[in-house]
């Protein structure tokens, strides 16, 4: 018999979730952003969950490559571009659209002999100091890729760091937006400028393409629940009770004796730890669901165990179903109690979950 874990993909959620974002940007076309194994739902899912979007963004040049194997015939986007002349050269044969956003990718891009041409996005620091120009160097990394003869089309994009924050005082959406508009007038080009929480949060923003992420499976980009906002969970994690253990007042729980028991307590013994996924750091009253009911984790996570309050819980026996998250327990309250976000969860999950689609 198999261990009672169980990642469970709803494809038609996918495809539900796709269909919120396009509703929210109608003149926008959209690019599914499928980096880390889509999420940590499958690259293959994706791609038929996402079957309605204009194109797929992902990170992982072999990824994109699966891709066109696994007959993707869109646009497909390299959102950190090219690492090396063997990128630059799948992106060719592949056809893949490349970010650029270093003066060294533009220098390959000089040297490189390439017989048909690559549509780049020229990447822009518009105040998030990761990847991109800054707006002062960018008009002229746009006339030095355009006077390269292996570039084809060149859209402009931006990536924001508060979208679910507006007004934050550190670097603000709007702050963002009018950097990139004047650094970007005067240019004929598409643009592509908002995440998941800009496109459902800002849907006024201009934008040709938008990127969305999490939104897609079913998470909240910040601002508002996932529930508020429209989406529905795509992967949601279950397991049973293995075990139970029936405490007396001032009894512990698990390493490090965290818990302590003030009245008597029956805890159940969850099959799943932080070997498959769920965050070690987790503290006590986590929620989780027992045979749909909600209670609390208690006591340190192990590798491959967790312990649960059982307390008003009438049904719950050895083999009683437990949600960690997804269906009837929003990821983002896992996340928020344990102090990541949903993102995290969803891309942690280990190979040894036994994973099955709905």
């Amino acid at each position: 018999m198999p261990r009672p874990l169980v990642a469970t993909i709803d494809v038609s959620a996918m495809r539900h979730n796709l269909h919120v974002i396009k509703a929210a940007v109608p003149a926008a076309r959209v690019w599914a952003v499928v980096k880390a194994n889509a999420y940590g739902h499958g690259l293959e899912r994706a791609m038929r969950g996402f079957s309605a979007a204009n194109g797929l963004a992902l990170i992982e040049p072999e990824a994109a490559a699966s891709l066109r194997e696994l007959g993707w015939k869109k646009p497909i986007l390299l959102l950190e571009g090219f690492f090396d002349e063997t990128d630059a050269r799948l992106a060719e044969k592949c056809q893949l659209q490349v970010t650029v956003h270093c003066q060294e990718q533009i220098s390959l891009l000089e040297k490189l002999s390439l017989k048909s041409k690559i549509d780049v996005h020229l990447k822009m620091n518009s105040g998030m100091n990761r990847l991109g120009f800054t707006p002062e160097s960018y008009r002229q990394a746009y006339l030095r890729l355009r006077s390269i003869p292996c570039i084809g089309n060149i859209a402009l994009i931006t990536h924001f760091a508060n979208a679910d924050d507006a007004d934050n005082p550190g670097l603000s959406l709007w702050t963002q937006i009018n950097r990139f508009q004047q650094a970007t007038a005067g240019i004929d080009a598409e643009c592509s400028l908002s995440n998941s929480a800009a496109t459902l949060l800002h849907p006024e923003i201009p934008n040709d393409w938008v990127r969305p992420g999490i939104a897609l499976y079913g998470g909240s980009p910040g601002g508002k629940s996932a529930k508020e906002l429209g989406l529905q969970p795509v992967m949601t994690l279950t397991s049973e009770i293995i075990d139970i253990q029936s405490l007396r007042p001032a009894d512990v729980v698990g390493y490090g004796s965290r818990f302590a028991t003030e009245n008597p307590l029956v805890v159940g013994v969850v099959a799943g730890g932080y070997a498959d996924g769920y965050p070690r750091h987790a503290p006590d009253g986590t929620p989780v669901l027992v045979d749909g009911f909600k209670t609390r984790m208690i006591g340190r996570i192990s590798m491959d165990m967790m312990t649960v309050d059982l307390t008003g819980i009438p049904t719950a026996r050895v083999g009683s179903k437990v949600t960690l998250w997804g269906e009837g327990l929003p990821i983002d309250d896992v996340a928020n109690a344990a102090g990541t976000v949903g993102y995290e969860l969803m891309c942690a999950l280990a190979p040894r979950v036994a994973v099955v689609e709905r």
